[in-house]
């Protein structure tokens, strides 16, 4: 019973899961990272990228970071969407400067291999340990994993991308190789995101940055049903964690979205209209978001004014206040102090 009592008093949990919170909820997509002076610290000792997010005592130690400088309604676990890839046998390195670069694909070679992901699931119940130990009680803890449509195009592309060319041309020209690329990341991403719940993660959010690179069909295909798929067996397997779901430059398909996957709730990005979100896709489901993040790095009046707006329109129904995407390394950490007494109405 008193464990049953504490998660009801997590505003951000109370919002995904149809209560009224007791204050406006609000976290940051990778509010972790090199904005924070003690970020860039650790960094420097513990070297790349890979290096801290699979050391499960670094990744909680970052993860904790802006909880003890803003309190945060949750945090989300320090890692990254390219970690199913590595999983299943592809190379992967970050580098400086340059961003995530794969290996060649071979798709006949890909094996999903949890045990790679323990550090991950590790750094989960150490920050489960840490948020109730330091006393953020009312903090919830988010796990998550990239899109399959998103996760393929890094592992076609080996890399980011522009255009998308080629994992375009895959599914256009050979959709049955496709198909089986994204059909096995959909499993791997079950089994990834349940083992993270199981180690003490108590929402997850599935990130697919690049939905907005998808035509109509290409969407449906490619974007709603896998995600569907996981979704399903999210639900089936921990029907009390809720799923965010963040459809990156969707647009108007946001809607369908919204009512096909069967997500609990929907981020939303810079570049949708509140106004819309208010009246299409509150009524279907909560909502979060949407401050373009370089508003957050340029503070002052534009903060203000453009947040406000944000709490005002979205107000009448379930929200949680995020940004549109990450905050970006450059944004000083008082703009951040700023949107935080914003929220919290002070």
């Amino acid at each position: 019973m008193a464990a049953e009592k504490l998660e009801k008093t997590k505003p951000f949990l109370d919002v995904l899961q149809g209560r009224e919170p007791e204050h406006l909820p609000f976290w940051f997509m990778r509010q972790a990272g090199r904005y924070l002076p003690e970020y860039r610290e650790l960094r420097a000792e513990k070297g790349g990228f890979l290096a801290m997010a699979f050391d499960p005592k670094a990744a909680c130690e970052i993860t904790m970071q802006p909880l003890r400088r803003f309190g945060m309604d949750a945090a989300i676990i320090f890692s990254d969407i390219l970690t199913i890839p590595m999983a299943l046998g592809q190379h992967l390195e970050f580098a400086a400067g340059e961003g995530p670069k794969l290996g060649p694909l071979d798709l006949a070679s890909l094996d999903y291999n949890q045990t790679k992901l323990e550090p991950v699931f590790e750094a989960i119940q150490n920050t489960r340990t840490a948020i109730q130990v330091e006393g953020f009680d009312r903090t919830a803890l988010i796990g998550f994993a990239g899109a399959p449509w998103t996760v393929a195009t890094y592992m076609v592309e080996g890399g980011g991308s522009k255009d998308f060319k080629n994992t375009k041309l895959m599914a256009y020209a050979e959709p049955e190789k496709f198909s089986a690329l994204i059909d096995l990341l959909v499993e791997s991403t079950i089994s990834y995101l349940s083992a993270q719940i199981e180690a003490g993660a108590q929402a997850v959010q599935i990130f697919d940055s690049w939905s907005g690179a998808l035509d109509p069909d290409g969407f449906e295909k490619w974007c709603i049903q896998p995600i569907k798929k996981i979704t399903d067996q999210i639900h089936v397997k921990h029907p009390d964690v809720p799923v965010i779901g963040f459809p990156k430059g969707a647009g108007v398909n946001a809607k369908r979205f919204a009512q096909e996957t069967g997500v609990d709730a929907l981020g939303i990005d810079q570049h949708m209209p509140t106004d819309f979100v208010a009246q299409e896709l509150q009524p279907i489901l909560p909502v979060q978001g949407n401050l373009d993040p370089f508003v957050l790095m340029a503070g002052g009046e534009a903060l203000d004014r453009a947040a406000r707006k944000i709490i005002d329109d979205l107000s009448g129904g379930s929200f949680v206040f995020n940004l549109g995407h990450g905050i970006h390394k450059d944004t000083p950490v008082d703009h951040v102090e700023q949107m935080v007494k914003i929220v919290r109405g002070k």
